[in-house]
């Protein structure tokens, strides 16, 4: 008596197919699962036994069990096999074994043998489209996400007896309609441009920002408005792509963080500044998507920014540059998207008043050398904007100035990003900030009165290669918000205003 059932594993954002066999032999009761399992599958064995009996069938005493999970050269854990080993035991003792071939199961058991939600549910019915399987059955509760993926039979289950009934074509389980919501969700009112008083300069750069994707640096003394500023950059981005929207539901469905379907805004991810380093970039024993990730598409915001662990912030490095960062661990080495704008904020030194015309630093120069040496040269210049957002004064705090609503910036940040769109429609560049030399060299020309403002920047800043080819890409963004086909020197000139950094 031998059956096979489909099943996957979830691989990072990918998956690999996982063939559950079962057999089942006369012999001493035992029940054996083997292919490189962990610890949450081999605990399986007792749910399973629970779940078979509580559902009303039969579990096979006096016979021996043997579920093999193949490839046996591949890792597996979690409760996701729990469905597809159950239902092969049961199939397994019947005289007429139905036609597996094109189905694929997935959901953990509970004693009474309902099912529960999984993780990582829609890479894997990514996986099952792919490879041509075109039904799948899921918990109810996974149903929402597994729904999201068009073109493919989702039946929905509360439990073990109505995928048996399903699957020896007693009593089918109904098919659920898919849909994919392209609605974006509404921006809230709780952070609103509107509500920053004064700051115009802090202002343009989250514009400019928002409008090429890139890295922004707050610095200023405590009271200034930095939490605040990063916290309204969400509601001037533009809204996500189809594409876009998919892949930050992916990592989610892969973090088990996904409860409601399509992920429709922009992530904006906040982690306190004693995070953990496997926390923030991913890992693990078998690695899964850090913070990092979990901001793909949308905003990284470190608060306090010296303040992190420094393995953690050089960590950054490579997202920052490649927009993606590869976990090395013995059993697997995985790679995951990390494509966000980062949104740091940090004081001048540990008091916050180095610098301050008004208050005095308290700081000796030995402290506020130590405090900026927190931050390494390679990551701010990897950080585009700097920008300092100096105390405001009792005028501006009260004055009855309205000022731009996030609304009113998010239109033309929307339209900057269609000119993006379509420059690079050809390519997989979304955003400015995300050009290489070959593009920076066909899009950002410069005339004569810019490249001399551009030499003399270089020369006398002292700009790294980096730094050069950064400000080109914002001073490209600039044009782009002001519908310029050509970047000039105006563009440049406002792009240097972002490039000073006062730390370190």
């Amino acid at each position: 008596m031998f059956v096979k059932l489909a099943c996957a594993a979830p691989l990072g954002l990918s998956c690999a197919g996982v063939e559950v066999e079962v057999d089942i032999n006369k012999g001493q009761t035992s029940l054996n699962i083997v292919g490189l399992t962990d610890t949450s599958i081999q605990e399986a064995k007792d749910r399973i036994h629970s779940a078979i009996k509580n559902s009303g069938y039969n579990y096979p005493f006096n016979f021996r069990i043997l579920i093999n999970l193949a490839p046996a050269n591949l890792h597996k854990e979690g409760p996701l096999y729990d469905l597809a080993m159950a239902s092969g035991i049961i199939l397994a003792q019947e005289k007429n074994i139905p036609d597996l071939s094109n189905i694929l199961l997935l959901g953990e058991l509970a004693l009474d043998g309902s099912l529960r939600r999984v993780q990582g549910v829609l890479p894997i019915v990514l996986y099952a489209k792919e490879n041509g399987i075109e039904n799948i059955i899921v918990p109810k509760e996974n149903l929402s996400e597994a729904a999201l993926i068009k073109d493919i039979n989702i039946f929905p289950a509360n439990n073990l007896a109505e995928v048996i009934n399903h699957l020896l074509k007693k009593n089918f389980l109904k098919t659920f309609s898919q849909f994919s919501s392209t609605t974006p969700a509404p921006i809230g009112d709780l952070f609103d441009m509107s509500q920053i008083k004064g700051q115009e300069f802090a202002k343009r750069a989250l514009e400019v920002a928002a409008a090429g994707g890139h890295n922004v640096l707050f610095s200023g003394p405590p009271g200034s408005g930095k939490t605040l500023l990063a916290k309204t950059l969400p509601t001037i981005l533009p809204p996500l792509t189809d594409v876009e929207r998919l892949e930050v539901t992916k990592i989610y469905s892969i973090a088990g963080l996904l409860s409601h379907g399509l992920i429709n805004h922009r992530p904006f991810r906040s982690p306190h500044h004693t995070i953990s380093h496997v926390a923030l970039v991913g890992g693990g024993k078998l690695p899964r998507p850090g913070e990092i990730s979990l901001a793909h598409r949308g905003v990284l915001f470190l608060d306090e920014f010296p303040e992190f662990n420094r393995e953690s912030i050089e960590a950054l490095r490579q997202p920052l540059e490649d927009g993606s960062i590869t976990v090395a661990r013995a059993q697997r080495t995985l790679k995951f998207p990390a494509r966000f704008i980062l949104a740091a904020s940090l004081n001048p030194c540990p008091c916050g008043y180095a610098g301050d015309p008004q208050k005095t630093c308290a700081c000796s120069a030995a402290i506020l050398n130590k405090y900026q040496k927190k931050i390494s040269g390679p990551i701010l210049d990897r950080i585009d904007l700097h920008i300092e957002v100096p105390r405001l004064n009792f005028e501006k705090l009260t004055a009855d100035q309205k000022s731009e609503t996030s609304a009113q910036i998010r239109r033309r940040v929307i339209v900057a990003r269609d000119i993006q769109q379509n420059r690079f429609k050809n390519s997989n560049i979304i955003s400015n900030a995300e050009m290489g030399n070959n593009e920076i060299k066909k899009f950002c020309q410069l005339d004569q009165a810019g490249l001399i403002l551009l030499r003399t920047a270089v020369e006398k800043m002292h700009l790294s290669a980096r730094s050069y080819y950064r400000l080109l890409k914002i001073a490209r963004t600039i044009a782009d918000l002001g519908n310029q086909e050509n970047v000039d020197s105006g563009h440049i000139a406002e792009a240097l205003q972002f490039r000073t950094k006062s730390y370190n």
